[in-house]
């Protein structure tokens, strides 16, 4: 029918319209090709398997119930969004990989980003390469969205190393009187990226570093790491790890009988951290950005109880854990939301430009005012953390 229609208005031959039409297919011709699908179609690229998959878990149903409530609105452009995720098994190659197909075979407006920062930053230079926003809702490392990029089509509802670091630092000091910390850390990026931060933040607060000592994510005994930063006199341990990793540190901690403050990023979160690490896994206190747990604001009490409609599984407080990655997500999509509105356009820089011009938006993690600018890619910021620690399955804030 389309060959008959271009031969009927252009005195085309069938052959030449169909060597045309592939042509356009091949080269990506149409340049709006998002606007002539029934949907807007966005993506994910998140840990849906493996020790991290609770945090890609968290992420769907945070953008999910977005969705649906931006859907049951009438949808963005007159248009109804589609989710489409990808697992990028906390692999940087298959991150790239996943976010290639999603940008060039499934022609998604924007996309968002999971748990793990060499994932987010092996990601970083195609998105603005392709000039389609990525947004980060989860991975920390600072240079995900200070990527030095001219044109930055990468933003973040998320926590940013260097103010995390900045965080744990005042907080072990409040809440432990530490005076000599030692660090463990996971031996990629993230890692390097608050070694740099912790070092720096305790620098301006006059603490002296015990040492820094690094881990691989599927080593079990840490053990030699930890002994060596507690003959040099650590009083409080800063971890940076994930789920699995932190969990050895922990069980480590208790084979040696070494009863020391554990204060972590929020790696564990995303995950089995209790069931892995056992009951000492409970003492540590890690850095979140929203908890479900104690009095909820109006907003907090909609997205559970959607929640709880959406997936019957969801009986408990703890089945909303780790809340971190629903709430980012949520506010995260939200926000995506309101930039391709103002933009009017699906088009990549349109979007971007429409980032910064975003107003008040009255979110879940809090009511966000122009929440970007081309010099500050993240929308939260040092005061927007808490702390919170474990208790069975559930995080719940420390005090």
């Amino acid at each position: 029918m389309v060959t008959s229609i271009l031969k009927s208005r252009f005195g085309l031959t069938r052959r030449a319209a169909v060597l045309g039409l592939g042509a356009a297919f091949a080269f990506g011709a149409p340049s709006a090709p998002a606007l002539a699908q029934e949907t807007l179609k966005v993506g994910l690229v998140a840990a849906l398997s493996g020790q991290s998959a609770k945090s890609g878990e968290a992420i769907t149903r945070g953008l999910e119930v977005a969705i649906d409530e931006i859907n049951a609105a009438g949808g963005v452009l007159g248009k109804k969004i589609e989710l489409i995720r990808r697992d990028d098994e906390s692999n940087p190659a298959k991150g790239l990989l996943a976010a290639r197909e999603l940008v060039q075979r499934e022609k998604v407006v924007a996309f968002f980003g999971g748990i793990d920062t060499p994932v987010s930053l092996a990601i970083v230079p195609f998105a603005n390469q392709a000039k389609v926003p990525f947004i980060g809702v989860w991975a920390a490392g600072t240079a995900i969205t200070r990527n030095g990029a001219a044109e930055n089509y990468v933003f973040r509802v998320s926590a940013v190393d260097e103010l995390v670091d900045e965080a744990m630092i005042d907080y072990a000091v409040k809440t432990y009187k530490t005076t000599k910390p030692g660090l463990m850390l996971i031996n990629n990026p993230w890692g390097e990226s608050n070694e740099k931060g912790l070092k720096a933040a305790a620098a301006a607060s006059k603490l002296t570093i015990a040492g820094a000592e690094k881990f691989d994510n599927n080593d079990v005994d840490m053990v030699p790491q930890l002994t060596r930063l507690k003959e040099a006199g650590a009083d409080t341990i800063f971890l940076v790890a994930n789920v699995q990793p932190s969990a050895q540190v922990v069980k480590s901690l208790d084979r040696m009988g070494w009863a020391v403050p554990v204060v972590s990023h929020w790696g564990p979160a995303g995950g089995r951290f209790t069931e892995l690490g056992g009951p000492s896994a409970e003492k540590v206190h890690l850095v979140q950005t929203y908890s479900f747990s104690g009095k909820l604001s109006k907003k907090g009490e909609t997205v559970l109880a959607a929640l709880k409609t959406k997936y019957p599984q969801v009986t408990t407080l703890a089945d909303v854990t780790p809340a971190v990655g629903i709430a980012n997500a949520y506010d995260g999509m939200h926000l995506l939301a309101l930039a391709i509105a103002k933009a009017g356009s699906t088009d990549g820089p349109a979007v971007r430009q429409a980032f910064y011009e975003i107003g008040t938006y009255e979110g879940l993690i809090k009511t966000y005012s122009k929440p970007f600018s081309p010099s500050n890619q993240d929308a939260l910021g040092k005061g927007d953390y808490m702390f919170t620690h474990f208790k069975g399955a559930e995080i719940v804030p420390v005090n």
